[in-house]
């Protein structure tokens, strides 16, 4: 029998690529959900259902089930980064998504709570990964991988089908946006330097219209920076979170895709805006060619070169910097008549 064991997945990417595998599902199976997992889907009879509640009991009282009911003839699906904590006799898969938990460090620039939860998830994982088959969604993330664990796992990605039908979205009625921004607000999104190359654009009265799927509650800095440009006119929109079946009709809505992020362990909105028809321009960043071929590419921590790439694809030409000879030098510093 197959086991979903997937008691921390609600929402985000996670729950994204969750809910097509229920779909998927068939009988006899058993599945383990987060009580905080919302889906409008009908699982087949057949398949067994229990929720636990997000709480440190509820979890181990997830676990203690499913050292219970895995037994050898049994595969364990982990979708939600880690192993059993418990020893059990069945066949176990872990499907690795959180980058964060792949990384020495990385984490000074998150919350206390946030922190903690990663530390202690990072060694459960090392503690508890041994003798279970590892999946990932992009050899990026395969390399993650044997860095940090010194395992092998199989590179196997899988998406919605259909969510978004191959379009040509640009001829597809009028467009509120020239860049839009899927992603949620944790710090390695990087809205910050996103945010100050269009501080650099629109002092150069060239931004171009800018849409977030940005929530209402934010980091102070990151809505001090949105106050400040959006006092100064700058045209950026805030359009809060989408669910997934309102993201087709938010990619006719813009010109093309912006994406900043420093790192993914897939990039979900890449694919989306491709299937879409959706032009990209993205990190240059070994996640991103995993799975797209973007139109113009920009170093992610540096706010001239996000500029830059998005005024090279509006078709705008750079200003270079004119080198002069020795003479000509010696000439504009005065040294020289």
């Amino acid at each position: 029998m197959l086991i979903l064991h997937a008691p921390n997945v609600h929402q985000g990417g996670g729950q994204i690529l969750l809910l097509p595998v229920l779909e998927a599902l068939k009988p006899p199976a058993r599945v383990h959900l987060d009580a905080r997992l919302g889906f409008e889907i009908e699982l087949s009879g057949g398949i067994e259902v229990r929720r636990f509640q997000p709480s440190l009991a509820g979890r181990l009282g997830a676990e203690r089930v499913l050292r219970a009911v895995a037994g050898p003839e049994d595969v364990v699906v982990c979708f939600g980064n880690l192993p059993p904590l418990f020893r059990c006799s069945a066949r176990t898969i872990v499907l690795v998504q959180n980058r964060y938990l792949l990384q020495r460090d990385g984490l000074q620039h998150l919350p206390y709570r946030t922190r903690l939860r990663l530390q202690i998830e990072r060694a459960w994982l090392r503690l508890c990964v041994r003798g279970s088959e590892i999946v990932v969604q992009t050899p990026t993330m395969a390399r993650a991988v044997d860095g940090a664990l010194r395992r092998t796992s199989a590179v196997h990605p899988f998406a919605r089908q259909g969510s978004s039908s191959r379009q040509n979205t640009q001829d597809s009625g009028a467009k509120q946006f020239d860049f839009l921004y899927v992603a949620s607000c944790e710090p390695h999104k990087n809205h910050g330097t996103l945010l100050a190359a269009w501080q650099l654009l629109h002092s150069e009265g060239t931004a171009p219209s800018l849409g977030l799927t940005l929530p209402k509650r934010i980091p102070s800095d990151l809505r001090f920076q949105l106050s400040a440009l959006e006092k100064a006119g700058a045209p950026i929109t805030c359009l809060g979170p989408r669910p997934p079946d309102q993201m087709v009709d938010l990619y006719r809505k813009a010109r093309a895709l912006i994406y900043p992020s420093l790192f993914e362990s897939f990039g979900l909105p890449l694919l989306e805006a491709r299937d879409a028809g959706l032009p990209i321009v993205a990190a240059e960043r070994d996640y991103v060619r995993d799975i797209v071929v973007p139109q113009e590419t920009f170093d992610p921590v540096s706010a001239v070169s996000i500029a830059r790439a998005v005024r090279r694809f509006c078709g705008r030409e750079e200003d270079l910097t004119k080198v002069t000879d020795a003479k000509e030098f010696l000439v504009r510093i005065g040294a020289q008549v």
